[in-house]
């Protein structure tokens, strides 16, 4: 069972950030959440990414700006077969401050891109494809204060798009107290590695030491929805995908997305979807016609 891991980002001395690109088989880091900012271009590969509490599908030429303390992680798909890649830039809010806290008029809507990204934020394909020579770039340039050029016309760029999508409606990160935060990302990294099988409330609770009962309420408090509500839309998120993205039938989709019968997920998604799974597909596919 995984939980949100907080991962320890070696910074360095000669640099106000970090740039490193991944080539392998697969994206290896769990669930997991950094002071640092993230800006996280993917060069090859496709999956689910989550971030916060958003579940969505990537694909190579995907950009995302991640906020400090914002939980996150990319799950290549389990039928791809060809390596995952991605160039990821990471520096902290200490060492970018005198352009978060409008202290240089010049960088206010630098400024206001960052607290954006408390949310994550994906860029739309044409504004990513437009930033991979500058993201490219900056990987192979050695000149340090030229990096620094480099990533500071990327952020400029970025704040001055309005493409773009934030991918939680709350400012997920701050919007709880450190240790109610420290909670939910455990309990959300349950949800995120076991939607699609059986979710235990007994084993949601003991991530956080609570009885069942007191998990409940807690988890309701917080969240404004039952810990079941919060797998279900997960479960119908992850259907939507598969219905638009793939061929599979409805019923492999239905017990995919982690339901257990065909009539009940026939009935959940129609309530929420206001019609059947087979009538959503074929719509969508009559739109993009």
């Amino acid at each position: 069972m995984q939980k949100a891991t907080e991962e320890i980002i070696l910074s360095s001395r000669e640099s106000s950030f970090l740039i490193r690109k991944f080539d392998r088989k697969g994206f290896q880091a769990p669930f997991h959440f950094h002071p640092e900012f993230e800006l996280t271009y993917i060069l090859e590969g496709r999956g689910k990414r989550f971030v916060g509490n958003n579940m969505s599908s990537f694909r190579e030429n995907d950009l995302v700006l991640i906020g400090s303390n914002l939980p996150h992680c990319w799950k290549l798909a389990a039928s791809e077969k060809i390596k995952a890649g991605s160039v990821v830039i990471q520096f902290t809010p200490e060492q970018f401050a005198p352009f978060m806290n409008n202290q240089i008029p010049e960088f206010n809507s630098i400024s206001n891109l960052l607290r954006r990204s408390n949310n994550g934020i994906q860029f739309s394909e044409k504004i990513a494809g437009a930033m991979k020579e500058d993201i490219q770039s900056i990987f192979i340039e050695k000149d340090k204060f030229k990096r620094l050029l480099i990533l500071l016309r990327i952020l400029k760029s970025l704040s001055n798009t309005r493409q773009f999508t934030l991918l939680n409606r709350n400012d997920f990160a701050h919007s709880q107290s450190a240790h109610n935060r420290e909670r939910l990302n455990k309990v959300n990294a349950y949800i995120i590695e076991n939607f699609q099988e059986n979710i235990s409330l007994k084993k949601a609770a003991q991530i956080v030491g609570m009885t069942p009962n007191a998990f409940c309420k807690y988890y309701k408090n917080i969240t404004r929805e039952t810990l079941m509500e919060t797998v279900i839309n997960l479960r119908i998120d992850y259907a939507i995908q598969q219905l638009i993205e793939t061929d599979k039938s409805i019923t492999d989709i239905c017990f995919e997305s982690g339901f257990g019968d065909v009539s009940h997920f026939y009935k959940i998604f129609s309530s929420r979807m206001k019609m059947s799974p087979l009538r959503y597909r074929n719509k969508y596919q009559l739109e993009i016609s």
